[in-house]
């Protein structure tokens, strides 16, 4: 016999739905047809299967280890190589929020990829907030996505309502995102632009179209300058609309591309910062997020705001070449 005791990341949802997640290669009518037979059971009663499950429901399984083994599928993939240690900005019960690095993933493309999905499990389990077994019904998550070479603040759920809550504030785009980045040229003046963005079929890249086109999405995007020199400008960006890669893109259709930016930038500008710095990705990082004011279950964030420090190599090009402004850099 095996039992789930059932947890607040387990609560909520359908007895069936656990079910199916607990054993995953089971068709549904197995499950019924043992939820019938009393093979299965909730709270030592017979079930349908409908029910909504509390925080302190017992789930009991009397059947074999073959036919549990058969139909759970494999263990929950724990990877032993991804223990990097994470720069972690704020942690409670809910949510985590991490500093990622240049060349981290926010999560894989593909199954033999390491993510910060994996490192954060691996974290978690490490520190005992999680067991292998719990990662067969819940599974803990980032809220938001990075590019690969874009670091910065990645907000992860660990428990269920943290993660669902997070999750519904991005999607509503209630959560103020803001960026640092150096741009290619001299610029003055705070603005707001808008365009549309289209993604290319079969490409990792975009367009961005001043008038609508089929298939595009309107983006809108807010910089301010915090410090020009000669040749580069450190913007601080208001990503209002957030698609995939719009503040590269949208700053390279205004004439200002983000330096060290291979896919949208000028390669000339990127290798004498390479030869220079040593710099190999873009200098754009995710540095402050706002919470909105919310009375839900994470209410006790509402309004506050988490900044992370850039990485080094571009604190260094900065103190070079923006020196007067430099504080504002410092998370």
């Amino acid at each position: 016999m095996r039992e789930i005791n059932v947890t607040e990341n387990e609560a909520g949802q359908r007895l069936d739905k656990l079910l199916a997640k607990y054993l995953k290669e089971a068709p549904k009518s197995f499950f019924y047809k043992m939820l019938r037979k009393k093979n299965i059971t909730l709270n030592g009663k017979k079930a349908s299967g409908s029910e909504r499950l509390k925080e302190g429901d017992l789930v009991r399984f009397y059947l074999s280890e073959e036919t549990i083994g058969k139909f759970s599928g494999k263990e929950p993939a724990v990877r032993s190589g991804s223990r990097e240690k994470l720069d972690i900005l704020y942690e409670d019960k809910n949510v985590l929020f991490l500093n990622k690095p240049v060349g981290m993933l926010s999560q894989k493309a593909a199954e033999t990829d390491v993510s910060a999905v994996e490192h954060l499990i691996r974290y978690l389990l490490d520190s005992r907030q999680l067991t292998v077994e719990n990662l067969k019904t819940f599974r803990p998550s980032v809220c938001n996505r990075l590019d690969r070479n874009t670091s910065g603040i990645l907000a992860a759920g660990k428990s269920l309502a943290g993660l669902q809550e997070m999750s519904r504030f991005f999607k509503e785009r209630t959560v103020e995102k803001y960026y640092l980045c150096v741009a290619y040229g001299r610029m003055e003046e705070e603005e707001s632009i808008q365009g549309y963005l289209c993604k290319e079929e079969g490409k990792n890249h975009v367009r961005i179209y001043q008038t609508e086109r089929p298939g595009s999405v309107w983006i809108k995007t807010g910089y301010r300058p915090l410090a020009a020199g000669t040749d580069a400008t450190l913007l601080e960006v208001h990503l209002i609309t957030g698609k995939t890669h719009q503040i590269r893109a949208h700053l390279a259709a205004g004439g200002h591309p983000i330096i060290g930016d291979y896919k949208y930038g000028i390669r000339k500008i990127n290798e004498i910062y390479q030869r220079q710095y040593g710099l190999k990705s873009q200098l754009l990082h995710a540095y402050r997020l706002r919470m909105p004011e919310t009375d839900g279950p994470l209410g006790y964030l509402s309004g506050r705001e988490f900044k992370a420090s850039p990485p080094e190599v571009f604190q260094r090009i900065c103190e070079e070449k923006f020196s007067e402004s430099f504080s504002v850099l410092r998370g």
